[in-house]
């Protein structure tokens, strides 16, 4: 590269680290950030005032009385929810009600996640609630059966979340490449379900995979699967917060699980929907951890970028995966499939959750080329059908070699950030 070029330098999160790209002023197309608000209001102002008026419900407290079985359904350690500062507003607002302790479970949503240490569980909840409430995890192998939904999805939920005269769910609305948005019903649905009801929820997948993406989408059918199932197992309640890429509250939904949930989606559109014209390639970022935890985590940013680049171009992905690729079917997939097409086929013909994840990858591989800078092996890289490269220069230098003036658009946040074509 010519040094006397203008350059410009851009940190990039990795892991709990960051990278510094360095990029000719002249290639640089665009910098796709969210529009974030300046002012921050007080996190905890924000959520006491939205469980003071919440949307299409009466408040918690004039909802229980002092015998009420209460359960709360919280975020697990996948997740950038900041449980730890959503609980004591929640609580408080409860025990305005007459809210025993002894009577709240507190209860984490893994879906099919592992399951968590006792120090995650802890550091989650923070110190003082870790003690005095009783938290449990989820148990896939004790759900009950309570019907299905329209899309035949099982709706099959963990017993101590049933056993509640009450469920809270809190959460965060964000974009999710199939459901739409995060947040919401979402936490009973895949959240609290059984491996039966999860697998069949992520199976209907594979019919929308072909066309547009669903990411932003409220009128997703899974978002449709989740609400249905939500509303069988009697979700009452739901306290969501939207969170900026410094991981700070901006806003805070409470009350109905579907219009306080809207509320919420509306918020996230216009923080971080932003309109683009596609460029040659793109440079993202998932925005450091724990959204680049694992390839699994991180190609939910590299589905984000997708609109950002022409057809043919480059995708170059900076995520850590310190935990590597975070999931044994999708690990499976990538041994076995040989080659885009033969994932794309095997997905059509035979939905194994996890192997979506591989089904993605290698749609976009056919339509772009796939650059990724990780702690990931060089041989797990190709596997997943990426270019490895040692570093982000590396793989920006085989980008301009191809095309010395390729307009880049660079994403630090893509993991919060959809890029919507003009």
């Amino acid at each position: 590269m010519n040094m006397t070029t203008n350059m410009k330098k851009i940190p990039l999160a990795f892991g709990s680290g960051v990278f510094e790209l360095n990029i000719p002023e002249k290639n640089i197309s665009g910098l796709i950030l969210p529009s974030e608000p300046e002012k921050k209001e007080d996190e905890a102002f924000l959520i006491r005032k939205a469980l003071e008026n919440p949307i299409k419900s009466k408040r918690l407290s004039e909802i229980i009385n002092p015998e009420s079985r209460i359960a709360i359904i919280v975020s697990d350690v996948t997740r950038p929810t900041p449980t730890a500062k959503i609980l004591p507003p929640l609580l408080d607002e409860l025990y305005l009600g007459g809210a025993k302790d002894e009577h709240i479970t507190i209860i984490f949503a893994l879906g099919l996640h592992r399951r968590q240490t006792e120090e995650e569980c802890r550091k989650l909840l923070g110190d003082e609630i870790s003690k005095s409430i009783r938290f449990v995890q989820h148990d896939r192998e004790r759900c009950m059966h309570i019907g299905e939904t329209s899309f035949e999805t099982p709706v099959e939920v963990f017993e101590e979340v049933l056993d509640a005269d009450l469920i809270i769910s809190t959460g965060t609305v964000e974009f999710h490449y199939y459901a739409g948005y995060g947040g919401g019903g979402k936490s009973i649905l895949p959240g609290v379900s059984s491996e039966k009801a999860v697998l069949s929820f992520h199976s209907h997948y594979s019919k929308f995979f072909e066309g547009d993406p669903l990411s932003g989408r409220i009128d997703s059918p899974a978002r449709k699967d989740i609400e249905e199932a939500a509303g069988i197992a009697g979700l009452q309640f739901i306290l969501n917060v939207v969170i900026n890429s410094r991981k700070e509250i901006v806003a805070a939904v409470a009350g109905d699980f579907i219009q306080a949930h809207r509320e919420g989606a509306r918020y996230v559109d216009s923080m971080y929907k932003i309109n683009v014209e596609p460029a040659d390639a793109v440079i993202v970022s998932c925005g450091g951890f724990p959204k680049d935890i694992n390839l699994y985590q991180a190609t939910k940013a590299l589905e984000n970028a997708i609109p950002a680049v022409k057809t043919g171009g480059s995708i170059i992905l900076v995520a850590e995966c310190a935990e590597g690729i975070g999931n044994k079917v999708y690990e499976c997939w990538n041994r076995e499939c040989r080659s885009p097409d033969d994932a794309i086929e095997r997905f059509k013909h035979f939905f194994e959750f996890g192997g979506h994840k591989s089904a993605i990858v290698a749609k976009a591989a056919k339509q772009f080329k796939l650059y990724i800078v990780s702690k990931l092996s060089e041989e797990e890289s190709r596997r997943a059908f990426f270019i490895p490269a040692k570093n982000i220069q590396e793989a920006l230098e085989a980008t301009l070699d191809e095309n010395p003036d390729a307009k880049i658009h660079v994403m630090p946040e893509g993991g919060w950030t959809l890029p919507v074509r003009k």
